[in-house]
């Protein structure tokens, strides 16, 4: 009978090459999605074993070491504490790299306490002859207790030893590679008096933070005769730490030796121009001037081939398929609204290709560390940072990484502010309209004028979101003090392999995640526009072939009721209602229900155009969302709609609204509390209208 697969947990310290680790072991095989109950970003993995054998591979939070500052770091540890946890691993595979086998061996001595089978596996083997490093495997595997797998996750080497050593983890030692007790010998032997059948180490963990261990929790350990304050628990941890320190150096003495003759230090030159006061921020200004160039030039070809392939199948569908409610539904909901999903692909998956070079390559670090200093000025930090570059992608992850800024003053103006920054959500809206309202010429001979347009929006989203962090400074009146620690990992060369996973896999749950609302928004869209409750809806081709008195010709005559149907349909009913409102931003009904529809997702503006634009339309020749949308006009004094002054506005509303139910919805359970996304909501929302309408008011 054929056994149960091995479960592996992936653990280490930040930029060992975990991440690359588990993409070779699991390929495609593997999900992304939230533990239960928490929203921390887990990565679950299949992997095929010799021998017909298969593994689970769990890649857990990075972590420096079990004694927890933050979520993440609390979830391993917890993991590792509860047998009965559905994912309790049957094997940990500890990350560390050649460089800073120091600093990772202390969470590997830690694990090992836990008494749980553990490989040690040292990644970047490749770099050890350019680094002048040698290593006495022999030696470390027989001091540690374990068995060492010498990995370049980058090159595929040593993957099928490590894969070995899965195999027959049932043969590695469970054995401590130090004693830990040692740091107060009558302390630990009280504990193992009072729970003699409980391992020592998992109740000191209990007991020294907050985390649970089965029925044993830290207020029950600290209800016996021998709890401590937390001054002294601190410092018996402080001690735990110098011991281990003590026994990881004097190891790497005689395991570990390092020719400084043959090590380059071109990581410390390069460092000096990315982090300086002022030619780093001229390099990240390049680096994203490059980056929104390419994201419209790159990405044109393929989005106008997709734009012109749904629109004729629409148009093909319309002609061929017998007349009818189906028929409508499919060429005028259902294709209008996968189409506005897909046209996006192109520009999503650049963005996130480049995002994914700057990750890989180590430089986002020095970003981090560059804005600093100019960040504490208004009330955030270098931390903050980290949250207000992811919010590019996705503001909910982004607000989710706060989690790691331990003051809270810090956390909660970063949570406020990042969704400013420009979401890949507004991407499809502001291409949309940056193509229809701007001219795709060049300055200085290269420039896109589009392309910098987009970089002028993201720069926009990043100034209010500071803007709005040092007033928020100055209103929230917490005393704090804090501080940043962040981390400068080697350059090198970006692993095309986790490159491009990356980018496939935020792609698809843009597809997958925004394509299920606008698809079904289409779908609701088209039925209420479609329908109306009204006889004007239900006599429409009555009453204008009546007014008309055959002054138009067919084809005007058609436009003419399909339009008159449209604005006596639920929908336009609905948007008709909200003109007022809108009118003096210079936005017409329709408009308005593209705004309304948004609050589900921002992208889902587009696709409520294309489905408005289709039904309010009788033509079945080929016709884009851009030359629809282009081609729209007020009925009353026949100029466009989309004109500077009304898309200059509507870039402006997007850029400051908050639009996004499921953010509102984290951020409520990050503050835990309706306070601040209701706050948020009227706040950015009113903002964003005040700056439309005077925009507009301004340019028209």
């Amino acid at each position: 009978m054929k056994e149960n697969p091995i479960k592996v947990a992936l653990i280490g310290n930040p930029n060992t090459g975990k991440t690359s680790l588990f993409n070779q072991l699991t390929g495609l095989n593997q999900q992304v999605g939230n533990y239960p109950g928490i929203t921390v970003e887990r990565k679950v993995g299949s992997c095929s074993l010799p021998n017909n054998n298969k593994a689970i591979i769990l890649d857990l939070p990075g972590t420096y070491s079990l004694n927890a500052n933050s979520l993440d770091e609390n979830l391993v540890i917890e993991l590792l504490l509860n047998k009965n946890d559905a994912d309790y691993p049957d094997l940990v595979v500890v990350v560390s790299e050649v460089e800073n086998l120091k600093r990772n061996l202390l969470l590997f001595t830690q694990i090992k306490d836990l008494e749980i089978p553990t490989i040690l596996v040292i990644n970047m083997a490749d770099q050890m002859e350019r680094k002048g490093i040698s290593l006495d495997i022999p030696k470390l595997e027989a001091v540690l207790k374990t068995k060492i797998a010498l990995i370049s996750s980058r090159k595929a080497k040593g993957i099928s030893e490590l894969k070995d050593l899965i195999v027959n983890f049932k043969q590695l030692s469970t054995e401590a590679c130090l004693n830990a007790s040692e740091i107060d010998k009558d302390y630990f032997e009280s504990l193992r008096r009072i729970y003699p059948n409980q391992q020592q180490y998992k109740l000191w963990l209990v007991i020294s933070q907050d985390v649970n261990f089965g029925s044993i929790n830290k207020s029950v350990l600290q209800n016996n005769s021998f709890s401590k304050p937390d001054s002294e628990l601190k410092r018996l941890q402080h001690k735990e730490t110098v011991k281990r320190y003590q026994f990881i150096n004097d190891l790497l003495k005689v395991a570990k030796k390092v020719d400084v003759s043959k090590a380059r230090d071109l990581r410390s030159r390069l460092d000096k121009i990315l982090t300086h006061k002022i030619w780093g921020y001229v390099i990240f200004f390049g680096v994203l001037l490059l980056i929104f160039q390419s994201v419209f030039d790159w990405s044109s070809l393929p989005m106008n081939f997709i734009d012109e392939q749904f629109a004729s199948f629409s148009s093909w569908m319309a002609r061929n398929f017998p007349a009818g409610k189906l028929t409508d539904l499919i060429a005028q909901g259902i294709i209008p609204g996968i189409g506005g999903v897909l046209i996006f692909i192109p520009q999503i998956a650049f963005l996130f290709l480049f995002i994914s070079l700057l990750e890989e390559s180590g430089y986002m670090s020095r970003v981090v560390f560059l804005m600093d200093k100019g960040m504490r000025r208004y009330g955030l930090s270098g931390k903050s940072v980290v949250p207000l570059i992811s919010g590019t992608a996705c503001a909910i992850p982004a607000i989710m990484a706060t989690r790691n800024i331990e003051n809270w003053k810090e956390r909660l103006i970063t949570i406020l502010v990042t969704p400013f920054t420009t979401c890949s959500a507004r991407i499809p809206v502001y291409t949309i309209l940056i193509s229809i309202i701007i001219p795709d010429q060049r300055v200085l001979g290269f420039l896109n004028l589009q392309g910098l347009t987009l970089m002028v929006l993201y720069a926009l989203g990043f100034l209010m979101a500071i803007v709005s962090a040092m007033i928020l400074n100055k209103i929230l009146q917490f005393k704090s003090k804090s501080y940043f620690v962040v981390e400068m990992p080697n350059y090198k060369i970006p692993y095309y392999k986790n490159v491009g996973l990356n980018v496939l896999e935020k792609t698809k749950t843009f597809v997958f995640g925004a394509g299920k609302i606008i698809v079904s928004l289409s779908i609701v869209l088209w039925f209420m526009a479609s329908y109306g409750p009204t006889d004007n809806f239900k006599n429409a081709e009555i009453i204008i072939r009546t007014e008309a008195k055959n002054s138009l010709t067919a084809d005007q005559l058609e436009d003419k009721i399909a339009s008159f149907k449209l604005e006596n349909s639920y929908i336009g009913i609905l948007g008709k209602s909200i003109e007022p409102a809108i009118a003096p931003l210079g936005y017409d009904w329709k408009i308005g229900i593209g705004i309304v529809a948004s609050f589900a997702a921002r992208e889902v503006f587009v696709g409520t155009m294309a489905t408005i634009y289709s039904v309010g339309s009788h033509e079945e020749e080929v016709n884009t969302i851009k030359q629809r949308m282009r081609a729209e006009v007020h009925p009353d004094t026949g100029q466009p709609i989309y004109t500077f002054a009304s898309g200059i506005s509507l870039l402006l509303f997007y850029a400051f609204a908050m639009q996004c139910m499921s953010t509102l919805a984290i951020v409520k359970k990050e503050t835990n509390s309706w306070k601040w996304p209701i706050i948020q909501l009227f706040v950015m929302s009113g903002f964003a209208y005040l700056m439309a309408l005077l925009a507009f008011q301004i340019l028209k």
